[in-house]
């Protein structure tokens, strides 16, 4: 492709009197990541859901593999073709799988509704998606219940995957996570993108995850961009004061939190 595989010019959101997103612009190319970063109420995961589709945006556009998708799809064809081109993977993996589908079953529906494949077809590329995301054949015919946080994650991940889309949102996908368990879905993150020239645009505000898994980073503070550019350069020598904040507030080796002194405390109340 010549051309992003994803762009958003000037987008724009508002709720009433609340604006949550002002003139947000950024590409991103095949095989490309790039970085949404900002705290809660920045705005990111809004762009996130417009992009998406699930919510509209007041102004601006939305372009993905050469296509418009600033305005609701007006067909079940058309929405299934815009979730052949984009997925995302939300932040909670004990929410975002329905507790009465085995794996196997939640990768078979998708694969049924965006290819048509036979059932012969669907059940190999059901065994491939699981190797990809590091699934065995027992923990594929599991109940989402019978799985660990990390194995829900890969779910929700191999099956963002079943519909094969050029573009995959992750959503604070890895923040729920135990540390050790951030760490292997995240090298799988990267084995993927490398394995399938999938982009990646990822939603966070934890600095090391964007460091390991993104190129480009965009810095997002009460609802407009204040800072772009590559990711070693956004984090390692920020230019915004804002993004300046947030590196900062990164806990550093040996950190230890300020304890109160209760006994002058006491002292003094007394």
């Amino acid at each position: 492709m010549t051309e992003p595989v994803l762009e958003v010019a000037d987008l724009r959101k508002t709720y009433g009197d609340l604006l949550a997103v002002d003139g947000v612009s950024f590409s991103v190319w095949p095989g490309g990541s790039l970085a949404i970063v900002g705290e809660s109420g920045s705005g990111k995961t809004t762009v996130a859901k417009m992009i998406v589709g699930l919510e509209r945006p007041t102004a601006g556009t939305i372009r993905a593999c050469g296509r418009d998708r600033s305005s609701p799809a007006r067909s079940t064809g058309e929405r299934r073709r815009r979730g052949r081109e984009v997925q995302i993977v939300f932040q909670d993996p004990y929410t975002s799988l329905d507790p009465r589908q085995t794996v196997e079953r939640a990768l078979d529906e998708v694969l049924r509704l965006h290819h048509g494949w036979d059932r012969e077809q669907r059940r190999r590329r059901v065994l491939e998606l699981g190797e990809l995301v590091g699934l065995d054949a027992r923990q594929i015919r599991a109940l989402p219940r019978s799985l660990s946080g990390g194995q829900r994650q890969r779910v929700a991940i191999a099956r963002a995957l079943a519909a094969e889309p050029k573009v995959l949102i992750l959503d604070e996908s890895v923040a729920s996570l135990d540390v050790s368990i951030q760490a292997q879905v995240l090298n799988l993150l990267a084995d993927i993108r490398d394995e399938t020239d999938i982009s990646y645009v990822v939603i966070s505000h934890d600095l090391a995850v964007v460091r390991q898994l993104t190129e480009e980073t965009v810095v997002m503070w009460h609802g407009r961009i204040v800072e772009r550019g590559p990711t070693p350069r956004v984090l390692d020598r920020p230019g915004h004061d804002y993004t300046k904040r947030l590196r900062a507030s990164v806990p550093r080796p040996g950190w230890k939190p300020k304890r109160r002194n209760t006994a002058v405390s006491g002292a003094r109340g007394e």
